[in-house]
């Protein structure tokens, strides 16, 4: 929001009685106009998260979008070069320092202010000191740019590429969000000084190749670079990052082919795959078509992959492009005892976790659903002299969950896990409704386990639901399988990963799908397969946590069959980037030649190669039978971030205390309360699970409304059903001395909170629906208490006698 015109320039300090929206009128804006700020710099209640997406059940909400009272930005909105932070004018002017400076911290703001509308109290991030000055003094763009240039020590050369604008499109008008402005200035600014190596974290979904872009663009555009190579390691990525974040540059883009490579254009997109032909002598590779130093800027996406490792043949192509700049881009920063990308690209310029992302509201959240079936559980040993389904002899041993579709197949347990996944799909569809179409992936051992995986759905179709069976009639792509052997692999994806498309809506896959896919409308993860490689866990999540609310997708589930979500415990998972990472994944050999190009008619093959040394399955028992024994539901903690480890209603009961150390704090809270549901919406924010509670007790807690889930649960207050609530109101007369209307219209908001709950008496565009049709408009509703404030007295009344604790 645009900071209005001040009508008078004349800087008056705020007086006391001002409250905080007229301090900023009449104090604040009119101070930072004055100062030469122009209108179009100065963004009032600017909003930097979207606000975390919390799961209630079947349900979600947003929690809090984070503002900012004022950012101000520089001239070619590269920065925001300052916060400030309002308080009314009778609080202390440092009120909101702590506020503001924690607030500078997130945005990588170099100054922030906080302000009462009479003094200025400033913390200079760049020098850590703090000074107070008067309202009238506030400083100028020049000012706080040139004590940035200073604190940075930028020559002039240095600061022109600094201020090199952002690419925005003229059409949305789309600028980078916080973190992608914070990596992309800091990425810009370390180039701009002499830096050759640069890496940075960000979580799948948060926009690299986006952040990627405009890196390049503003290095481009201030000739810090001339020409440029993007590397990735799948054929899809590139494809997709041309169509998409990289379109803008047009006809100065290619993309490498055929191991071909054409010095008419600029801007390269390559795999790694395609510059290396493990057949060549090194002299001989199809990098060498350029110079070593043909290219000024390489970017690899991806890093973790091989490029960090000193004899990968991946390594060859920085190796030979090394006089060139080097940005890494990976959600999986590479470190182990004897290879780390730090040791490459030097320590992370930028981070930004996927508990961030998530906290912030521009990813996805999550909840596990752990399922155990009795094979897995206990393992399966033979009886003596039994034979498979060919008549071989089983042999004699204990097949535990690491054998299961690699060793040994029972189909029966396929059809288990198929059956459980699409019941699941089922019942995401009837949460969003007809014609909703649930999409989701399932990582299985290999391929030939992605192909009987594929084939178990497909036969429990009608069992699970006749409407299952007729989909898959009339789209037998409905159900597929992407691996690297499918010959329509690439079709299949494109239409997979594309958000209008429905089909097709189930995947089975080994490898294939786990990196690189922008699937932004899958809600079902199904882990299949004994992964161990945390970075092959973090780029599997990845491919759920994007979000697209226009069909629906604001969080998804993780369906575990074989414990895999136990790496969610491991402080690698999502703490700090130092944690070692499984290299090489299991099966890989990062010295072996690379597998061939994927996508290139010249070059058979494709994405995903054979895992060297994998046994093949050696058994087919049919008639064991297995089933499934147990599943549990886990949930992120608000708070932490990670999974909810123990009894989700111990966990809700021990958040309620944390706020409410008793029952007579809670009471006095709640009958204070202007908006009790602002209670409840609070305590759910800082989790308190009631929906998933109400869910799994069955009839307990039927026709209950929350504020008795909160007693029953945190207080062992048992709970009341909302009927008997209202009797008990009625029996204390909360209806008497109003006229017949009055009564009519009261009667009415007791059956609307018995339908609904607190929040419906609490609306007062409640009296706008056509239950309340035959008694007038809300104006006129209102009237008949008196006015709007003696009806929200009514409204009061009837609350605290529905609220009654005995």
């Amino acid at each position: 929001m645009k900071a209005e015109t001040a009508t008078n320039r004349n800087i008056m300090p705020a007086e006391d009685g001002w409250n905080e929206e007229t301090t900023k009128l009449r104090a604040i804006t009119p101070a930072v106009l004055t100062a030469g700020w122009r209108e179009e710099q100065i963004e009032c209640e600017y909003p930097f998260t979207d606000g975390r997406i919390q799961i209630h059940g079947t349900k979600t909400s947003r929690g809090k979008t984070k503002r900012a009272d004022y950012a101000l930005f520089t001239r070619d909105r590269t920065q925001i070069i300052a916060l400030i932070e309002a308080k009314a004018a009778h609080l202390h002017p440092a009120t909101g320092l702590q506020q503001v400076i924690e607030c500078g911290t997130t945005l990588d703001v170099p100054f922030v202010y906080a302000t009462n509308g009479k003094e200025w109290i400033e913390h200079d991030f760049l020098t850590g000191k703090e000074r107070t000055f008067a309202l009238a003094e506030f400083p100028p763009e020049a000012e706080l740019w040139r004590r940035y240039c200073t604190a940075k020590q930028l020559t002039a050369t240095q600061e022109a590429v600094v201020r090199e604008p952002y690419y925005v499109d003229s059409q949305n008008k789309r600028e980078p969000r916080y973190y992608q402005r914070i990596a992309i200035n800091r990425t810009v600014e370390a180039v701009a000084k002499g830096q050759r190596r640069v890496l940075l974290v960000m979580a799948t979904g948060t926009g690299k190749t986006y952040t990627a872009f405009q890196i390049i663009h503003r290095l481009y555009e201030s000739k810090q670079v001339r020409r440029v190579l993007f590397l990735a390691d799948r054929n899809n990525l590139i494809d997709q990052t041309i169509r998409q974040d990289f379109q803008p540059f047009g006809n100065k883009m290619t993309k490498v082919t055929r191991r071909k490579l054409n010095s008419a254009y600029e801007i390269h997109l390559s795999l790694y795959q395609q510059l290396v032909d493990p057949e060549r002598p090194a002299d001989e590779q199809p990098y060498t078509a350029f110079s070593p130093d043909f290219f000024d800027l390489v970017v690899i996406d991806e890093c973790h992959r091989g490029s960090a490792m000193e004899d990968s043949a991946w390594r060859q192509v920085l190796d030979y492009f090394s006089g060139a700049i080097h940005i890494g881009m990976t959600a999986t920063p590479l470190n182990t005892e004897t290879v780390s990308s730090r040791d490459y690209f030097g320590e992370p310029i930028y981070t930004y976790s996927l508990k961030e992302g998530i906290a912030d509201g521009f990813l996805a959240p999550y909840k596990v659903v752990r399922s155990f079936l009795d094979l897995d559980t206990t393992g399966w040993r033979p009886q003596e002299g039994q034979r498979d389904d060919n008549g071989v002899l089983v042999e004699d041993r204990l097949y535990t969950i690491r054998d299961m579709d690699r060793r040994i197949i029972f189909p029966q347990r396929l059809r288990i896990v198929a059956r459980r996944v699409l019941t699941y799909l089922r019942g995401l569809e009837r949460i969003h409704g007809a014609g909703h179409i649930a999409k989701a992936i399932i990582f299985c051992v290999n391929e030939a386990h992605a192909l009987n995986m594929r084939n178990a759905l497909v036969e429990e179709c009608a069992a699970v639901d006749p409407l299952l069976a007729a989909r898959l009639r009339e789209h037998p792509d409905y159900i597929v399988r992407i691996t690297a052997s499918e010959p329509d692999k690439a079709l299949y994806t494109d239409k997979f990963i594309d958000p209008h498309e429905d089909y097709p809506a189930i995947a089975t896959t080994s490898k294939l799908l786990s990196t690189g896919v922008d699937a932004k409308t899958v809600e079902l993860i199904v882990l299949d397969s004994p992964i161990e490689s945390m970075t092959e866990f973090k780029q599997i999540i990845g491919r759920g946590t994007r979000l697209f609310p226009r069909k629906g997708k604001e969080y998804f589930t993780i369906m575990d069959f074989r414990g895999v979500t136990k790496l969610f415990a491991d402080p690698n998972f999502d703490g700090d980037p130092d944690g070692t990472i499984d290299w090489p994944p299991k099966g890989d050999d990062p010295a072996a030649p690379l597998p061939p190009v994927p996508g290139d008619p010249s070059v058979p093959g494709g994405d995903e190669p054979p895992v060297p040394g994998e046994p093949s399955v050696l058994h087919t028992v049919s008639e064991t039978r297995a089933k499934l024994i147990y599943e549990m539901e886990q949930y992120i903690d608000p708070k932490t971030g990670k999974l909810i480890r123990g009894n989700l209603l111990d966990y809700t009961r021990t958040n309620i205390r944390g706020e409410y150390a008793t029952l007579h704090d809670f009471l006095h809270e709640w009958n204070e309360a202007e908006r009790r549901s602002a209670i409840v919406d609070a305590l759910r924010e800082n989790g308190a699970f009631l929906d998933e509670i109400r869910a799994k007790a069955g009839d307990k807690y039927a026709d209950c409304d929350d504020f008795d889930l909160i007693l029953d649960i945190a207080f062992g207050e048992p709970a009341v059903k909302k009927q008997e609530r209202i009797r008990r109101a009625k029996a204390a007369g909360v209806l008497d001395g109003y006229s017949d209307t009055c009564r009519r219209v009261l009667e009415t908001l007791l059956e609307k909170y018995r339908d609904g709950g607190i929040g419906d008496l609490e609306d007062l565009q409640i009296l706008a629906t056509p239950a309340f049709a035959d008694y007038g408009n809300p104006r006129s509703i209102a009237a008949e208490f008196g006015g709007r404030e003696e009806y929200l007295q009514a409204v009061r009344k009837l609350s605290d006698a529905i609220y009654q604790v005995n």
